[in-house]
């Protein structure tokens, strides 16, 4: 295990150190870098992989290494898209390929131009909370797809890589055809210089041994041509006609199959076991312990779940007496204390809330969990000194270094082949489902096994999105204007929960993502102040879409409806006036002011949230409608109004804020993971329902462009929905909902 350890740290610290040294292969085009030669090699014969992001193909095709995962969320359109706008490609013969584990590809979005990323542009926010960023937990040095951080953090290396080829293939026609190189136009996959022209195919070989003097220059994006368009997304057709490959469809000669069936009780071991029933099972191969449980290995994957049912077992330890109730209290004693990791103050807060009119509440959301339409699932083999593995992961590079630990293999003997993502969520960033796989590989030396959660396992044996509980209290004067506000928060630490199941030894920094989205809220308070206090539960927790600012915006923007009420103002107008230095967020709720302000019909009734994270800015309006008292409260609209900076693919970002919507929507009216006697009460879908088609409410999505740094879009959906839907209950009934979910509002059971 010492060794397995050390492994692991030095693996985190050689990724950080390499996501320094890389700085120089995007645009070079010379030197013998591995991800160039792997890419290479990955590729039809006579392709050539002009640097380690693009290789064209000998029929003139160009593939371009997606270094990220494709979970639904449309990086292997946005990113090729990057690179082929620099090149000047024809996008009909652009294609992706999963890119290998190299230090290339590892993620380094929190340094643009050298700089610290602050998804806060607008003057004094930005100095304000610069303090609290630099405690941020990053991706930084990991090969990895999280944090909305894709297309933000891939935005200079895919152009640069991109122009790179593009100079490259220039300078080879400028040569071939002994003309000067200004004469060489790059267009459409061609290179013209007069009446001479050849295909980027034809020209490749030549390119490739061609060195670049110094980094390409980038187009102006007013000179764009397929960047703030939205072409048909690439990885769409192969999931049209089934020929797309997800982690759970992969077969290998020889593989057997296994079930896993998670220790109920959290905290519980395994004390004895009686498997004499389960071995004598047609197909089954073996009954083994593995972490969190106990696995069958079968010729099936039904045979493997029907003897790892058969398995009886007694468990010792335990916190059999855990109860998602209690948890909550506590969390809200907790919170009471008031004596939390302070994560922004301002102004003298106790002076603030000495006078006025008091306003207090408290805030409760429950776990959730991530239901992954594919169920977690893994194939490893170990075979000739090497291990294979086949996840659908969220970071290659932890699942390599999780699996090496349990394996005793090195690094570089270590292939993580990351196929499509049937929904990631941050669900996929644990790696619990690869240790079990690998573990069984390493007891099956030379047979490829693969183990596929059941439904129930997936959801009992989840890394739950945290419950947490929210007090507020803020002060007003006798004109309704806000002297102060503070917000206490309590409940477990994903970061914390999440290291600790890769990492041994304490925890010493402020989880930063449990306070994300009210610390960091734009609202100009004279006295502000906001804290969090860490819980320890035996319950695992894990990232959700999201993460804290899933909960945070809930507490926050529903808290901000009661400050408005409570001064007689309207929510729109008093964010308004509180947003004085914040012209983008300002801007989303103008967008929104003329449907605000229309006319409201008897039986209507709306609300408003705006909120930023992952370095965009979303407003959403929810409206509602009921004829009368004895109907049922339907939507009848959601607007959203997003400034991501620039949409590069629009339509990817109108999906991705319709997806959030959703997901919000079933979080908001039906997400609820409970815990009773140490156990998670949900086991399926039946118990953890979602939003059908036929509740799903017409969305509309306006875009923004302002132009200010590139925002992340796969999360930012997600976080004002669920206040602004709360707001809209208490315009049209008066009931104000501090707790979630709140289906039973709407007539759900």
């Amino acid at each position: 295990m010492t060794t397995a350890l050390t492994r692991r740290r030095f693996l985190i610290g050689a990724g950080i150190v390499g996501g320094a040294l890389v700085v120089g292969y995007a645009f070079s085009g010379n030197g013998e870098n591995t991800a160039r030669q792997r890419f290479q090699k990955a590729g039809p014969e006579g392709g050539v992989a002009l640097n380690g992001w693009v290789r064209i193909d000998p029929d003139g095709r160009i593939a371009v290494a997606l270094p990220r995962a494709e979970m639904g969320q449309g990086v292997s359109t946005s990113l090729p898209m990057l690179l082929a706008e620099e090149l000047e490609a024809d996008w009909r013969m652009v294609g992706f390929e999963q890119a290998p584990r190299d230090p290339l590809y590892v993620n380094r979005e929190i340094l643009v131009d050298g700089v610290p990323f602050v998804p806060w542009d607008d003057g004094v926010a930005a100095e304000t909370m610069r303090w609290a960023y630099e405690k941020s937990a990053s991706l930084l040095g990991l090969q990895a797809t999280g944090g909305s951080t894709s297309v933000r953090d891939g935005y200079y290396a895919m152009r640069q890589a991109g122009a790179a080829a593009r100079e490259m293939l220039r300078r080879a026609a400028a040569a071939r055809w002994n003309v000067p190189l200004s004469s060489c136009i790059a267009e459409n996959g061609t290179i013209r210089s007069g009446k001479k022209s050849a295909r980027y195919g034809e020209l490749a070989a030549e390119a490739a041994a061609i060195a670049l003097p110094e980094p390409p220059r980038l187009k102006d994006p007013a000179q764009w041509r397929l960047l703030g368009h939205s072409p048909a997304r690439l990885d769409i057709p192969a999931k049209v006609t089934g020929k797309a490959r997800y982690g759970i469809d992969i077969r290998l000669p020889g593989m057997v199959f296994a079930a896993f069936r998670p220790v109920p009780v959290f905290g519980a071991e395994i004390a004895g076991l009686d498997d004499s029933a389960a071995r004598a099972m047609p197909g089954v191969k073996k009954i083994l312990a593995v972490p969190g449980g106990i696995a069958a290995v079968a010729t099936t994957t039904w045979q493997a779940q029907q003897a790892v049912d058969a398995v009886e077992f007694t468990l010792s330890g335990g916190a059999e007496d855990l109860s998602s109730e209690t948890l909550l209290e506590t969390f809200s004693a907790t919170a009471a204390r008031w004596d939390g990791h302070v994560f922004r103050e301002e102004g003298d807060i106790g002076t603030a809330l000495a006078g006025g009119r008091k306003i207090r509440a408290e805030y409760r959301v429950p776990f959730l969990a991530h239901a992954c339409m594919e169920p977690m699932n893994c194939t490893a083999w170990i075979h000739d000194g090497q291990l294979e593995i086949w996840a659908p992961n969220q970071s290659a590079d932890l699942a390599a270094m999780v699996a090496g630990g349990i394996a005793d293999i090195d690094n570089d003997k270590i292939t993580v082949h990351t196929p499509y993502l049937g929904g990631g969520f941050g669900r996929r960033a644990d790696m619990d489902y690869v240790e079990i796989a690998v573990t069984l590989a390493h007891a099956m030396p030379g047979t490829p096994v693969q183990v596929t959660y059941s439904r129930e396992a997936d959801m009992r044996h989840d890394r739950f999105r945290p419950a947490a509980v929210s007090l507020f209290e803020a002060s007003i004067d006798e004109q309704g204007q806000p002297l102060g506000l503070r917000n206490s928060i309590a409940g477990p630490s994903v970061v914390k929960s999440f290291v600790g199941r890769l990492l041994p030894g304490p925890f010493i920094t402020p989880d930063k993502t449990t306070a994300e989205g009210a610390f960091d809220k734009p609202y100009e308070f004279p006295a502000l102040q906001v804290m969090h206090e860490t819980v320890d539960t035996p319950v695992p927790c894990g990232f959700w879409r999201s993460v804290g600012h899933s909960y945070n915006a809930f507490f926050f923007e529903s808290f901000m409806d009661e400050i408005a009420h409570a001064a007689g103002r309207d929510p729109l107008a008093f964010r308004l006036s509180l947003l004085k230095n914040f012209p983008r967020h300002r801007a989303l709720l103008e967008k929104l002011a003329d449907g605000w302000n229309a006319p409201k019909a008897p039986g209507t009734g709306r609300g408003i949230a705006l909120h930023d994270s992952f370095g965009s800015i979303v407003a959403q309006m929810v409206e509602l409608y009921r004829p009368d008292e004895q109907a049922p409260i339907r939507i009848a609209k959601i607007t959203v109004a997003v400034d991501c900076g620039y949409a590069l693919h629009p339509q990817t970002v109108i999906r991705q804020m319709e997806s959030g919507v959703i997901f919000a929507l079933s979080a908001a009216l039906h997400g609820e993971i409970t815990i009773a006697d140490g156990q998670i009460e949900q086991e399926n879908f039946p118990d953890y329902e979602m939003i059908r088609m036929a509740d799903a409410p017409p969305i509309e999505v306006h875009i923004l462009n302002s132009g200010a740094r590139l925002g992340g879009i796969g999360e930012p959906g997600t976080p004002p929905l669920a206040p602004a839907l709360a707001n809209a209950l208490f315009d049209l009934t008066g009931r104000r909902i501090r707790r979630m979910p709140f289906g039973d509002v709407f007539g759900y059971a």
